[in-house]
């Protein structure tokens, strides 16, 4: 090999065979001189290969613990077991008003006016349940009335009460001789609308909180009359019972 050697070094030395690192002409680029930057690949570090390496044993990952563990990702919030800063700082800034109000089932009008014309649907009464025994809306929170499109004119009145109404629906109602009452009911005294018979006794309807409040400033007065009309039910049945014969 001494020969292919000195070969070699003649060839460097002339030019020939020019040398990795050295300055040199790329405007031809081949095969023989296309290589990645310098640093632009790393050896990968191999562990677990004997202390040798420095990296054996417990490959870096010190001794027992979590993130020593099979699957270890490391969690996004997680400080180490003490309380995360997110759980020590108050919760401020934007409350949505409005959180309670989309959960609200919409109906448009055109549907509603399906279920009047086919019979099923009273038009001079409609309350939420009413809606939901038809099959006219599947609504677990509230309903909301629309106008939708298709309808612009009623040719009979409709007295309906319910979650929310659009501006457009109500004008339309109220233009034929219609009524809307919108009624506040939280998710205990709306179950209670649509299923009276899971209740041994009905409860009161709750308050609107404070920053509902002005969408249902009729909400008190609703109340009174319902649990008015309440307390005569249950004189009536009280009397009832009195009069009947004792078994």
């Amino acid at each position: 090999f001494g020969g292919v050697r000195s070969l070699m070094t003649t060839g460097v030395l002339r030019g020939v065979f020019p040398v990795r690192g050295d300055e040199q002409d790329l405007s031809q680029v081949s095969l023989a001189n296309l290589r990645d930057n310098d640093g632009a690949r790393k050896k990968k570090h191999r562990v677990g290969r004997g202390i040798g390496s420095g990296r054996g044993k417990t490959a870096g990952r010190g001794h027992k613990g979590y993130k020593s563990r099979s699957g270890h990702k490391g969690l996004l919030l997680f400080q180490g077991g003490q309380t995360p800063l997110s759980q020590r700082v108050a919760k401020r800034g934007f409350n949505n008003k409005w959180a309670f109000v989309s959960k609200f089932t919409p109906i448009s009008l055109k549907r509603l006016l399906y279920f009047i014309t086919s019979g099923r649907l009273d038009p001079n009464s409609i309350n939420m349940k009413n809606l939901r025994d038809c099959g006219a809306t599947d609504a677990k929170v509230g309903v909301k009335l629309l106008a939708g499109v298709g309808v612009e004119k009623l040719d009979f009145p409709i007295h309906i009460e319910v979650s929310d109404v659009s501006k457009k629906a109500r004008d339309i109602i109220e233009a034929a001789g219609g009524t809307v009452h919108v009624a506040y009911y939280n998710r205990l005294a709306f179950r209670a609308l649509l299923k009276p018979e899971k209740f041994l006794i009905i409860p009161k309807r709750a308050a609107p909180p404070p920053r509902l409040l002005w969408k249902y400033p009729e909400h008190y007065k609703d109340v009174e009359k319902q649990m008015a009309g309440r307390a005569a039910d249950a004189a009536a049945a009280a009397a009832a019972r009195a009069q009947a014969p004792p078994s």
